[in-house]
């Protein structure tokens, strides 16, 4: 058994919510144990720069924790990788972040990806490494943090968002938002559309696999 630190840039004191990703991650990886930790006082997650910029130093101080914990490896649960090159910097175990997994993960299924996001724009991160494959974004309506994913009511706004990125030419949606993996978006999407849909929690789950047990 594997264990993996699981760093949630989301403020919750809900035990479902905060081990959401890692039952997923468990799910498709039973070789994994995960551990899953939330950064301080960020209830409404990481959705702009200042958000972003904050979360930073607190990731790097749980990530540095759950390595002293004995993980294996750390995934940061964040589509826009926060604190993802500083940990790298600080911590001797591998360090994965959700946004570069799905990026590198969509270049491999087709060439014209578009991104389902939740804040105003695509992370940077994932842009940068998608590059020409790069097509179009687009945000479900009423949209704006990762909580807003959990009503139920948005059901129908997210499905419409990602059906105008088939229309525009999509041959590979990444969701840019962990949030999507915690409502279980992705099967359905896949179903619904007929094209991959990278999940970035599996994604993530997926360089861990390899750089665990692979190298």
């Amino acid at each position: 058994m594997v264990r993996i630190g699981i760093v949630r840039v989301l403020t919750t004191h809900d035990e479902g919510l905060l081990n959401a990703h890692g039952r997923l991650i468990e799910s498709h990886f039973p070789q994994f144990k995960t551990t899953s930790r939330c950064i301080e006082d960020q209830p409404e997650g990481i959705h702009d720069d200042r958000t972003k910029e904050i979360a930073v130093p607190k990731v790097v101080k749980l990530g540095r924790e759950l390595e002293a914990e004995g993980v294996s490896a750390l995934i940061v649960s964040c589509a826009d990788d926060p604190g993802v090159d500083q940990l790298r910097k600080t911590v001797k175990v591998p360090v994965i972040g959700a946004g570069s997994a799905a990026a590198s993960l969509a270049l491999s299924l087709g060439d014209r990806v578009g991104v389902l996001i939740v804040s105003d724009r695509t992370p940077d991160v994932v842009k940068k490494i998608l590059g020409k494959s790069f097509l179009a974004e687009s945000k479900p309506k009423g949209v704006t943090t990762t909580l807003d994913l959990l009503r139920k009511e948005e059901g129908a706004h997210l499905f419409s968002a990602a059906e105008q990125l088939k229309e525009k030419g999509a041959d590979v949606i990444l969701l840019a938002c962990t949030g999507y993996a915690t409502v279980g978006i992705a099967q359905e999407l896949r179903k619904r559309l007929g094209i991959p849909i990278v999940d970035p929690v599996l994604a993530s789950a997926l360089v861990t696999w390899y750089v665990t047990a692979a190298c």
